[in-house]
């Protein structure tokens, strides 16, 4: 029996997204851009990396004419005429919202149609009841930052006063989110769990996506650096996803990184974690050994999403490419016959653009397998399609939404 594995790529937009205007992104290109850095120095690192772009294995798979599909332009360097070894297309989101709930919600067959609430870019960012009932309920000292940021910046800023005062970190971003970070000993790491149940059931009459734990570790500004202890508290999605379905056929559903906490804990049979790309990558390869017939596993790259487009690191984002490139092969050469591998994004984060957050752009959908014929999918108009795809190849109930794209 036929199995499906699907990658998301944090992050990896391709630009071109119709309503980009909308979101103060029109002209964002995660791809674009960092290709271009690289063809003009600005990707260049000493010691990590130099020269062009360099992603020869998902060009084969149809990169960058996916890229051009989207965007109007081949990113510099792609080749117009690759060999191709897949299946490409290039996939609009209808979901509100450029967060990573909408995007992997929607790619599971299940748009935001709804608005999220979102927290003012004001300082304080919460509302005072808010602010004062978290207190309260906690037993805190108080909370620190109650603004927007970038999570590694405000531990960098607050995290001296934070583990002297007890008071923990709180800020957002321009997702629907509520983030704390505290010190896994010095706060404790069930503590910061606990406080963000408390949060979670305090937001959810607001309608915020997610509340995220962000513990770390370190003494000092210098030495602080998150742990692999992250963990997600999200609304669950309104409808069964592509993993609820797998899971009511009696499928085993394999969700490496983020994945499980992204749909609420409903759909997965096997929860792996990972922290970073590298521990992401061998436990992906270890799992799809084990992965059984008829099974789907779903992994999310987070490295370039979280350590790279939000620090808008442009060398940082071109090295994790490559450096997932030369992993391509090795999980291709895991695929047994009726096998299929699709590769996604969930939005964009154009390491170029102002400010810290997301970008709206459209994704690239790169399918392969042993049965696959190379070819185009064109430009699909939901995320949904991605679902409705392995959704028709597992041989599982259809979604509500989407069309497959083979």
């Amino acid at each position: 029996m036929a199995r499906a594995f699907l990658f998301v790529l944090d992050s990896f937009g391709i630009g071109g997204a119709p309503d980009a205007k909308t979101y103060g992104d029109s002209g964002s290109n995660t791809l674009g851009h960092i290709a271009q850095g690289c063809a003009d120095g600005r990707g260049d690192r000493q010691g990590l990396r130099q020269g062009p772009l360099r992603l020869p294995h998902l060009e084969a798979l149809g990169l960058g004419l996916a890229a051009r599909s989207a965007s109007g332009e081949l990113p510099e360097g792609f080749a117009a005429d690759p060999a191709l070894e897949g299946v490409w297309a290039n996939a609009c989101e209808v979901s509100k919202g450029k967060d990573t709930p909408s995007g992997h919600w929607e790619i599971a067959g299940v748009p935001v149609m709804k608005d999220w609430h979102y927290f003012p870019d004001t300082v304080p960012t919460f509302p005072q009841e808010l602010t004062e009932e978290v207190i309260r309920r906690a037993g805190l000292p108080g909370i620190l930052g109650n603004r927007h940021a970038s999570g590694t910046v405000i531990i960098a800023e607050l995290g001296e006063e934070h583990v002297r005062t007890g008071k923990p970190i709180c800020y957002t971003s321009s997702d629907s989110v509520f983030q704390i970070a505290a010190h896994e000993t010095h706060f404790g790491l069930d503590r910061l769990y606990d406080l963000c149940e408390t949060v979670f059931e305090l937001t959810a009459p607001m309608n915020i996506g997610r509340v995220i734990a962000r513990p770390f570790a370190g003494e000092t500004a210098s030495t602080f650096e998150r742990t692999g202890n992250r963990r997600d508290f999200s609304v669950m999605p309104p409808s069964p996803t592509l993993l609820d379905r797998a899971n009511g056929a009696g499928r085993a559903v394999f969700a490496i990184g983020k994945i499980s906490d992204i749909y609420a804990h409903s759909g997965p049979t096997r929860v792996i974690k990972a922290n970073g790309n590298a521990a992401l990558c061998e436990a992906t390869l270890a799992a799809m050994d084990e992965l059984p017939d008829g099974g789907f596993l779903m992994t999310n790259f987070v490295d370039f999403d979280q350590l790279f487009g939000h620090r808008r690191d442009v060398p940082g984002y071109a090295d994790a490419l490559e450096k997932f490139d030369r992993m391509l092969p090795a999980f291709r050469r895991k695929l047994r016959d009726g096998d299929l591998l699709v590769l996604t994004a969930d939005h964009g984060n154009d390491p170029t653009w102002h400010g810290t957050d997301h970008t709206r752009e459209q994704v690239p959908v790169l399918i392969c397998g042993p049965q696959i014929a190379p070819g185009s999918g064109g430009r699909r108009d939901t995320f949904a399609d991605i679902g409705a795809t392995i959704a028709r190849h597992l041989d599982l109930p259809a979604g509500r939404t989407g069309t497959s794209i083979l």
